[in-house]
């Protein structure tokens, strides 16, 4: 199963996320689920990291599927739009019938 934290501040900004685990639907290179939950995470740190003034933090380890990325600071109005963005596609897999086993998404204040 994919583990994902969404990290919020006390006023409920979004500052970055953990991501860790395979789904377990198919074999590796098959996974539906991993592969949106990696494009999701993935391009949301490339967007930022490309599109927003932010410093950030990042960790990853592909044979764990860890990604661990937060901003330093309050974050931007264009990196909390990116992070809303992920989130959204994130709860899309976490509440589909066919597909939340796979996925959970927790939210946690940093």
């Amino acid at each position: 199963m994919i583990r994902v934290t969404i990290y919020k501040d006390s006023k409920e900004q979004y500052t970055g996320f953990r991501a860790l685990g395979h789904a377990g639907l198919s074999e590796a290179g098959q996974d539906i689920v991993c592969a949106a939950v990696s494009v999701l995470t993935i391009n949301t740190v490339n967007s930022i990291e490309a599109y927003a003034p932010d410093k950030t933090s990042l960790v990853s380890d592909e044979s764990d599927g860890l990604i661990d990325f937060q901003i330093k600071g309050n974050p931007s109005e264009e990196a909390e739009l990116l992070l809303k963005s992920m989130i959204l596609g994130l709860q899309e897999i976490a509440e589909d019938e066919n597909y939340r086993q796979y996925m959970e998404l927790a939210f946690e204040e940093v």
